[in-house]
């Protein structure tokens, strides 16, 4: 059996563009596999709370206080449930040239020391989410993956960052671009995407049965 993880992080429900480009590859995938089992996380209609100066030191195993301790539960769940899954799927919509706060939070609580990476050195840590393969779903107002807006884009180098550093390595960044240029540039970019993730095959995702 094999699973798959969907972050779905938009502040826009069913409006979103990622939401929706994430949700049609999640039926693409289930058609191709019945017995794949997927499970949404959204993240923009159901927010993970920012860590406070009560909670930040329960991402750091310390829990002195019942707030901390409610923050090490969820840290905990969010993490089993990236541990369990075999394909991480992620729809980010760029938000100010960067991810959204909620994404980041989602980060904040799965990136811990001993769980996710582990320091083999002094400033040297190894990844220990490995072996499993990413989608990144980026839908974006403007152009940016080339020519003079590209320099803007902290979207997807912060999340190559942050998946290479708990060991996923093996990701494919699907764009939607172009979204703000207006509706005949927005619906050829939604197509173009939803071609591209239509055309990731359960094999070279590593989810054949």
């Amino acid at each position: 059996m094999t699973k798959a993880l969907i972050i779905n992080s938009s502040a826009l429900g069913e409006a979103s563009v990622s939401n929706k480009l994430s949700r049609q590859l999640a039926e693409h995938l289930k058609g191709a596999d019945p017995s794949l089992e997927i499970k949404v996380r959204d993240i923009g209609k159901e927010p993970i709370p920012h860590l406070t100066a009560e909670t930040v030191g329960a991402i750091r195993g310390v829990a002195e206080n019942d707030q901390a301790r409610e923050t090490l539960a969820l840290s905990d769940v969010l993490i089993e449930e990236l541990a369990d899954a075999d394909l991480l799927v992620i729809g980010s919509p760029m938000y100010n040239f960067g991810i959204s706060s909620t994404l980041k939070t989602w980060f904040d609580h799965i990136l811990r020391a001993g769980r996710t990476f582990r320091y083999t050195g002094p400033g040297v840590s190894e990844g220990l989410m490995t072996g499993k393969k990413a989608v990144v779903i980026e839908s974006r107002a403007g152009f940016y993956s080339e020519g003079p807006a590209h320099g803007f884009d902290s979207q997807e180098p912060h999340l190559r960052t942050l998946l290479g550093f708990i060991g996923i390595t093996d990701v494919v960044f699907v764009r939607a671009e172009k979204l703000a240029f207006g509706p005949e540039a927005a619906a050829a970019a939604i197509e173009a995407a939803a071609a591209e993730l239509q055309g990731l095959s359960p094999q070279e995702l590593a989810l054949a049965a």
